[in-house]
Protein backbone atom coordinates (compact mmCIF):
# COMPACT_ATOMS: atom_id res chain seq x y z
CA UNK A 1 0.00 0.00 0.00
CA UNK A 2 2.91 2.64 0.91
CA UNK A 3 5.32 1.90 -1.91
CA UNK A 4 2.13 2.29 -4.53
CA UNK A 5 0.93 5.49 -2.72
CA UNK A 6 5.11 6.55 -3.08
CA UNK A 7 4.99 5.76 -6.79
CA UNK A 8 1.46 7.88 -7.26
CA UNK A 9 2.68 10.90 -5.79
CA UNK A 10 6.41 10.82 -7.86
CA UNK A 11 4.07 10.64 -11.20
CA UNK A 12 2.57 13.72 -9.99
CA UNK A 13 2.84 17.26 -10.15
CA UNK A 14 4.00 18.86 -7.05
CA UNK A 15 1.37 20.61 -5.37
CA UNK A 16 -0.34 17.09 -6.35
CA UNK A 17 2.09 15.00 -4.95
CA UNK A 18 2.06 17.75 -1.99
CA UNK A 19 -1.84 16.91 -1.20
CA UNK A 20 -0.87 13.07 -1.66
CA UNK A 21 1.74 13.22 0.55
CA UNK A 22 -0.64 14.87 3.34
CA UNK A 23 -3.72 12.53 2.57
CA UNK A 24 -1.14 9.38 2.92
CA UNK A 25 0.37 10.51 5.75
CA UNK A 26 -2.83 11.14 7.36
CA UNK A 27 -3.45 7.92 6.57
CA UNK A 28 -1.04 6.19 8.21
CA UNK A 29 -1.47 7.74 11.04
CA UNK A 30 -4.52 7.04 11.52
CA UNK A 31 -3.85 3.15 10.96
CA UNK A 32 -1.12 3.36 13.68
CA UNK A 33 -3.52 5.53 16.12
CA UNK A 34 -6.25 2.28 15.59
CA UNK A 35 -3.77 -0.69 15.91
CA UNK A 36 -3.83 -1.94 19.21
CA UNK A 37 -5.62 0.99 20.38
CA UNK A 38 -7.30 0.72 23.73
CA UNK A 39 -3.91 -1.52 24.91
CA UNK A 40 -2.15 1.53 24.16
CA UNK A 41 -4.69 3.99 25.55
CA UNK A 42 -4.98 1.90 28.83
CA UNK A 43 -1.21 1.07 29.49
CA UNK A 44 -0.87 4.71 28.75
CA UNK A 45 -3.09 5.61 31.45
CA UNK A 46 -2.07 3.12 34.15
CA UNK A 47 2.01 4.14 33.77
CA UNK A 48 1.04 7.76 33.70
CA UNK A 49 -1.16 7.09 37.21
CA UNK A 50 1.27 4.75 38.43
CA UNK A 51 3.94 7.36 37.72
CA UNK A 52 2.02 10.45 38.81
CA UNK A 53 1.01 8.41 42.18
CA UNK A 54 5.06 7.87 43.54
CA UNK A 55 5.89 11.38 41.92
CA UNK A 56 3.35 13.10 44.12
CA UNK A 57 4.48 10.62 47.29
CA UNK A 58 7.50 12.17 46.86
CA UNK A 59 6.47 15.33 46.31
CA UNK A 60 4.51 15.56 49.47
CA UNK A 61 7.12 13.14 51.49
CA UNK A 62 10.86 14.04 51.38
CA UNK A 63 12.63 11.78 52.49
CA UNK A 64 15.19 14.45 54.15
CA UNK A 65 15.44 18.38 54.30
CA UNK A 66 14.61 20.19 50.93
CA UNK A 67 17.47 21.93 49.04
CA UNK A 68 16.99 24.93 47.01
CA UNK A 69 18.11 24.87 43.43
CA UNK A 70 19.56 28.06 42.76
CA UNK A 71 18.84 30.76 39.83
CA UNK A 72 20.80 32.04 37.12
CA UNK A 73 20.77 34.66 34.47
CA UNK A 74 18.85 32.55 32.13
CA UNK A 75 15.60 32.62 34.84
CA UNK A 76 15.99 36.36 35.23
CA UNK A 77 16.00 36.85 31.42
CA UNK A 78 13.49 34.29 30.81
CA UNK A 79 10.17 36.30 32.14
CA UNK A 80 7.08 34.33 33.54
CA UNK A 81 4.12 33.64 30.78
CA UNK A 82 1.23 32.06 31.85
CA UNK A 83 0.50 31.77 27.77
CA UNK A 84 2.92 28.90 27.81
CA UNK A 85 0.66 26.57 29.83
CA UNK A 86 -0.91 24.66 27.22
CA UNK A 87 2.86 24.20 25.63
CA UNK A 88 3.47 22.47 29.14
CA UNK A 89 0.33 20.60 29.83
CA UNK A 90 0.88 19.48 25.75
CA UNK A 91 4.00 17.24 27.09
CA UNK A 92 1.47 14.22 28.12
CA UNK A 93 0.22 14.09 24.13
CA UNK A 94 4.06 14.60 22.96
CA UNK A 95 5.27 12.14 24.70
CA UNK A 96 2.21 9.69 24.24
CA UNK A 97 2.91 10.00 20.45
CA UNK A 98 5.88 6.93 20.11
CA UNK A 99 4.11 4.56 21.71
CA UNK A 100 0.54 5.57 19.88
CA UNK A 101 2.47 5.08 16.18
CA UNK A 102 3.51 1.51 17.25
CA UNK A 103 2.22 -1.42 15.40
CA UNK A 104 2.53 -4.07 17.65
CA UNK A 105 1.86 -4.50 21.17
CA UNK A 106 5.38 -5.22 22.93
CA UNK A 107 6.88 -2.79 20.55
CA UNK A 108 4.54 -0.29 22.89
CA UNK A 109 5.68 -2.37 26.46
CA UNK A 110 9.28 -1.82 25.03
CA UNK A 111 9.06 2.06 24.96
CA UNK A 112 6.92 1.81 28.40
CA UNK A 113 10.16 -0.38 29.90
CA UNK A 114 12.80 2.21 28.38
CA UNK A 115 10.65 5.56 29.17
CA UNK A 116 9.92 3.79 33.26
CA UNK A 117 13.64 3.32 33.45
CA UNK A 118 14.02 7.15 33.09
CA UNK A 119 10.98 7.66 35.36
CA UNK A 120 12.69 5.28 38.06
CA UNK A 121 15.88 7.19 37.76
CA UNK A 122 14.59 10.68 38.46
CA UNK A 123 12.34 9.59 41.23
CA UNK A 124 15.81 7.56 42.77
CA UNK A 125 17.15 11.48 42.46
CA UNK A 126 14.24 12.69 44.03
CA UNK A 127 13.71 10.23 46.92
CA UNK A 128 17.92 10.69 47.51
CA UNK A 129 17.84 14.60 46.99
CA UNK A 130 14.79 16.19 47.52
CA UNK A 131 14.76 19.56 45.98
CA UNK A 132 12.63 22.26 45.31
CA UNK A 133 12.91 25.76 43.04
CA UNK A 134 12.84 29.02 44.77
CA UNK A 135 9.35 30.78 45.29
CA UNK A 136 8.36 33.22 42.64
CA UNK A 137 7.32 36.69 43.23
CA UNK A 138 3.98 36.27 41.44
CA UNK A 139 0.48 36.29 42.49
CA UNK A 140 -0.62 33.13 40.92
CA UNK A 141 -4.42 34.23 41.82
CA UNK A 142 -3.95 36.15 39.15
CA UNK A 143 -3.96 33.43 36.76
CA UNK A 144 -6.30 30.63 37.67
CA UNK A 145 -4.84 27.38 35.49
CA UNK A 146 -1.46 28.47 36.84
CA UNK A 147 -3.00 28.37 40.24
CA UNK A 148 -4.27 24.84 40.01
CA UNK A 149 -0.84 23.86 38.50
CA UNK A 150 1.16 25.13 41.38
CA UNK A 151 -1.79 23.71 43.83
CA UNK A 152 -1.45 20.30 41.74
CA UNK A 153 2.22 20.52 41.39
CA UNK A 154 4.35 22.10 43.42
CA UNK A 155 7.84 23.86 43.43
CA UNK A 156 9.46 20.59 44.48
CA UNK A 157 11.22 17.37 42.44
CA UNK A 158 13.06 20.31 40.44
CA UNK A 159 15.77 18.58 39.20
CA UNK A 160 16.30 17.43 36.91
CA UNK A 161 13.64 18.56 35.50
CA UNK A 162 11.61 14.71 34.41
CA UNK A 163 9.20 17.24 31.89
CA UNK A 164 12.21 18.44 30.28
CA UNK A 165 14.19 14.50 30.36
CA UNK A 166 10.90 12.65 29.29
CA UNK A 167 10.24 14.96 26.21
CA UNK A 168 14.12 15.08 25.12
CA UNK A 169 13.76 11.48 25.22
CA UNK A 170 10.17 11.06 23.35
CA UNK A 171 11.79 13.53 20.69
CA UNK A 172 15.02 11.19 20.19
CA UNK A 173 12.15 8.17 19.60
CA UNK A 174 9.65 10.36 17.06
CA UNK A 175 13.19 11.55 15.62
CA UNK A 176 14.23 7.49 14.90
CA UNK A 177 10.62 6.83 14.30
CA UNK A 178 10.23 9.57 11.57
CA UNK A 179 10.93 7.43 8.36
CA UNK A 180 8.90 4.41 9.23
CA UNK A 181 6.09 7.10 9.37
CA UNK A 182 6.24 8.23 5.49
CA UNK A 183 7.10 11.64 6.69
CA UNK A 184 10.30 13.80 5.72
CA UNK A 185 12.41 16.52 7.57
CA UNK A 186 9.63 18.40 8.24
CA UNK A 187 8.08 15.93 10.71
CA UNK A 188 11.81 15.96 12.41
CA UNK A 189 11.23 20.02 12.65
CA UNK A 190 8.12 20.27 14.51
CA UNK A 191 8.60 17.46 16.22
CA UNK A 192 12.03 19.36 17.37
CA UNK A 193 10.22 22.59 17.44
CA UNK A 194 7.64 20.62 19.83
CA UNK A 195 9.95 19.91 21.94
CA UNK A 196 11.62 22.68 22.33
CA UNK A 197 8.05 24.52 23.31
CA UNK A 198 7.82 22.24 26.16
CA UNK A 199 11.26 23.18 27.45
CA UNK A 200 10.82 26.46 27.20
CA UNK A 201 7.53 26.14 29.17
CA UNK A 202 8.78 24.56 31.80
CA UNK A 203 10.80 28.01 32.49
CA UNK A 204 7.89 30.43 30.94
CA UNK A 205 5.38 28.78 33.55
CA UNK A 206 8.15 29.41 36.79
CA UNK A 207 7.79 25.12 37.31
CA UNK A 208 11.87 24.57 36.61
CA UNK A 209 14.79 26.73 36.39
CA UNK A 210 17.71 27.06 34.17
CA UNK A 211 19.89 23.91 36.25
CA UNK A 212 16.66 21.67 36.15
CA UNK A 213 16.38 21.67 32.31
CA UNK A 214 20.21 21.23 32.34
CA UNK A 215 20.44 18.06 34.16
CA UNK A 216 16.69 17.04 32.30
CA UNK A 217 18.30 17.41 29.07
CA UNK A 218 21.02 15.58 29.71
CA UNK A 219 19.30 12.80 31.36
CA UNK A 220 16.41 12.42 28.84
CA UNK A 221 19.34 12.03 26.15
CA UNK A 222 21.79 10.21 27.95
CA UNK A 223 19.22 7.72 28.62
CA UNK A 224 17.57 7.54 25.03
CA UNK A 225 20.56 7.27 23.40
CA UNK A 226 21.56 4.14 26.35
CA UNK A 227 18.68 2.20 25.77
CA UNK A 228 18.17 2.92 21.86
CA UNK A 229 16.24 -0.12 20.23
CA UNK A 230 18.04 -2.25 18.35
CA UNK A 231 17.74 -2.47 15.23
CA UNK A 232 16.30 1.35 15.12
CA UNK A 233 12.27 1.98 14.25
CA UNK A 234 13.42 3.13 10.89
CA UNK A 235 13.36 -0.23 9.37
CA UNK A 236 11.78 -2.18 12.38
CA UNK A 237 8.39 -0.31 12.71
CA UNK A 238 7.51 0.22 9.10
CA UNK A 239 4.13 -0.34 7.68
CA UNK A 240 3.61 -4.13 5.57
CA UNK A 241 3.53 -2.82 2.35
Amino acid sequence: MEKAAVRSVRASGPALARGAAGTRAATVFVTRIRRHFWFKCLGTTAFTSCFLAAYLHLLKNPAGSVTTVPLTWLDHWIAFEPLALPAYLSLWVYISLPAAMMLERMQVVDYGIRIGALCLAGLAVFYVWPNAVPPADIDWARYPGMAFLKGVDAAGNACPSLHVATAVFAAFWLHWMVPSLGLGARARWFSAAWCAAIVYSTMATKQHVAIDVLAGSIVGMAVAVALKPRPLPTSRWALPS
